[in-house]
């Protein structure tokens, strides 16, 4: 065996230690342990996925990373107490649409088994209707389910589907990286990215489900099976409502005729998803808690956060209520523009213009969450493009803000991150016009 290859099993061995000090005994207000352990974790990764090593040992140890955090609490995110709210809502024959979870701690609301005045307390979104959608509310209610009495049985049951739906991701990027003749170790870019396991699994993150899913319905358009493809797609928007801005790809990519197929299975699944759980007051609900996550949630943005400097020294106060439906205007509008250019003649082209999309969509967006980032990475194995890797290791600098409470975004490494990501763009896109100038310099 040669020394790199030591090298790299060695720091495999050190990284599932780094893993498990991040899952069980790194809060999110310890930024400096965090950022020393993911700066080894990532540096580890770059190190072994850049080796020639057996995929297959990759795969296990990508594996073996998530199956750590399997009985830890989520440390950076409180996100799934409202999982669990949600669930036990489901479990009692309860709709988490129909009220704010400030309803069932008012002296008049009824008595619900598990939805206490202390789990109320831990919740990040105590005015807002849950805007999770269908497929995601299922788990929940399964969680619940099956651990009705335990927040952290919930947890265990959620973080497991999680966990097979990451494995179903890993295993679903390597066949499609052998339909498109490309690299098979491209793979572990995806599968030992530190920011998916972290965020994906130890976070409790659905963004994995979600990427399973549409994973999935990119396979099967490989095999010209329109309606498979659409109930799976269908799938992926009843987890997180992201793939709709897909959509227009995939229009340009099929073909009318084949598109209707793919949209009539999408839409009769969205309708059976949503039919039992959703009418139009709940609809209006929902849109409530979204549109005001466009109007008043800001967080790690970069557009956003330049044009809400300017509109401060015009006006002296945020814009935010005006420049945030604008830039989703204008995310909208490039989409539609992107989509109108060519025909998208292969799986990988489409693959490739649902990343640029996302890309457009996260760099207008007031809110990017680092676990945002982990779906453009999915779509860009497929491509020569790396940018969302370097995203993904600077990505870890938001949790700054939580080391100070009340918590204190800390503008220069925002300003840092995106710096460094955009200069990156630049080059690769350079790199990119080079290679297709003058084919001979393609590797």
């Amino acid at each position: 065996m040669t020394k790199s290859r030591i090298a790299a099993y060695t720091l495999m061995a050190l990284s599932a230690v780094a893993y498990f000090i991040l899952a069980y005994a790194t809060p999110r207000t310890a930024f400096t342990q965090l950022l020393l352990l993911y700066a080894f974790a990532f540096a580890a990764y770059l190190y072994i996925a850049n080796r020639k090593l057996n995929i297959w040992h990759g795969i296990s140890a990508a594996i073996l990373f998530r199956l750590v955090f399997l009985f830890a609490a989520p440390a950076l995110s409180d996100d799934y107490f409202r999982f669990v709210w949600d669930g036990r809502l489901l479990a009692a024959g309860l709709n988490p649409y129909a009220h704010l979870p400030s309803y069932f701690v008012s002296p008049d609301a009824p008595q619900v088994a598990g939805i206490t005045a202390q789990l109320y307390e831990q919740l990040n979104s105590q005015q807002y209707f849950s805007v999770y959608p269908p497929v995601a509310q299922g788990v929940f209610w399964l969680s619940v389910k099956l651990a009705p009495d335990s927040i952290i049985g919930s947890v265990l049951v959620m973080r497991f589907i999680l966990i097979l739906a990451e494995i179903g991701s890993i295993l679903l990027l390597l066949r499609l990286l052998r339909k498109m003749a490309l690299p098979e170790k491209h793979l572990l870019l995806y599968a030992l990215n530190p920011l998916v396991i972290i965020e994906l699994v130890g976070n409790l993150h659905f963004e994995a489900l979600m990427i399973f899913f549409l994973l999935l319905a990119l396979h099967q358009l490989f095999y010209q099976r329109m309606l498979i493809s659409g109930f799976v797609f269908a799938l992926a928007i009843g987890t997180k409502l992201i793939p709709l801005m897909f959509l227009p790809f995939v229009l340009r990519k099929l073909g009318v005729y084949r598109f209707l197929l793919f949209v009539a299975a999408m839409t009769a699944t969205l309708a059976a998803l949503f039919y039992p759980l959703v009418n139009l007051q709940l609809l209006q609900n929902i849109w409530q808690s979204i549109d005001l996550y466009f109007q008043r949630f800001e967080f790690n943005a970069s557009i956003y956060y330049l044009l809400r400097w300017l509109g401060i020294q015009f006006t002296g106060y945020n814009q935010i209520n005006l420049i945030g439906p604008v830039l989703s205007f204008v995310t909208l509008i490039s989409i539609l523009a992107l989509a109108s250019v060519k025909k998208l003649g292969s799986i990988r082209r489409l693959t490739g213009y649902m990343a640029v999309a996302l890309t457009i969509y996260l760099v207008l967006a007031t809110t990017v969450h680092p676990w945002y980032i982990s779906t453009v990475l999915a779509l860009t194995i497929v491509s020569q493009f790396r940018y969302a890797v370097v995203w993904s290791a600077l990505a870890i600098l938001t949790y700054a803000t939580y080391q100070h409470i009340p918590y204190r975004e800390d503008l220069a490494l925002v300003t840092l991150e995106y710096a460094i990501v955009f200069l990156w763009v630049l080059v690769e896109l350079y790199m990119y016009r080079q290679r297709r100038k003058h084919p001979n310099l393609k590797a």
